[in-house]
């Protein structure tokens, strides 16, 4: 057995880590995303912010590879490729930023995020309009950043997308589709900063397990008929791991 994967084994809180991601596939699979709002504050109990974002995006990449094929006929492309633009030097400005941030400070940011985008969307705000380019760059670029400080990389286009009037089924495919794009951004940085690490990715492949499997009965559950049901259970396990990963429990 390779060295580095009994070392992911090892992790401290991996059956938790794990357990966690068991919901966020269910979540993520009728949703098309939620993971990180529920996975990133329960996994930062346990672990370094750089070692979480490594993680989700290795999960992200490889749950990417069975759903996308699946929304890439519904998304609108053209606006997923100006929101992915967007995103490219947010992504560098929040790695960058992870490096002068203490940890503790992170998860902080973590709720913060987390608690403002559920106030959000839970409370039904709405803005009718469409954004041209510039306006979905920006959109882009504040998900990148907050995803690169955070590895909390749907918040700001969960708010965009919910909030802006569109069917169930049409936010689900373009954040499919973003959230594959700020994966493949996010490794790439990460690659860079020389943070790719074999422990790590082996830590992503093993949360992958029932996170890839839970995400195949949520795609089975999804119906757009049901979609208040869907955000209320979306919502409630959303809420419980962020209160979970509070630091004010330790």
């Amino acid at each position: 057995m390779p060295e580095a994967l009994v070392a992911a084994l090892a992790t401290p809180g991996l059956w938790a880590i794990a357990a966690t991601y068991f919901c966020a596939g269910v979540v993520r699979g009728f949703t098309g995303f939620g993971t990180a709002l529920i996975v990133v504050p329960v996994a930062g109990i346990y672990l370094a912010p750089l070692v979480i974002l490594l993680m989700i995006t290795v999960s992200g990449i490889l749950s990417n590879l069975y759903l996308v094929p699946h929304a890439w006929h519904s998304a609108d492309r053209g606006e997923v490729g100006a929101l992915t633009l967007g995103a490219l030097p947010g992504v560098v400005l929040g790695m960058f930023l992870l490096n002068y941030v203490e940890p503790v400070a992170v998860r902080w940011v973590v709720a913060a995020v987390s608690a403002v985008t559920l106030a959000a969307v839970i409370s039904g705000w709405q803005w009718r309009g469409r954004l041209r380019a510039k306006g979905l760059a920006t959109v882009g670029g504040a998900a990148g950043t907050v995803g690169g400080l955070t590895a909390l990389t749907g918040p700001i286009a969960i708010m965009f997308y919910l909030a802006n009037a569109r069917q169930a089924q049409a936010v689900r495919a373009n954040m499919i589709l973003f959230l594959a794009s700020l994966d493949v951004l996010l490794i790439g940085n990460i690659a860079v900063n020389g943070a790719l690490t074999a422990q790590g990715i082996w830590l992503g492949v093993l949360v992958s397990v029932p996170y890839i499997a839970t995400i195949f009965v949520g795609q089975a559950l999804f119906d757009p008929g049901r979609e208040r049901a869907y955000r209320i259970a979306a919502y409630t396990i959303a809420i419980l791991a962020l209160l979970t990963g509070l630091p004010i429990w330790e």
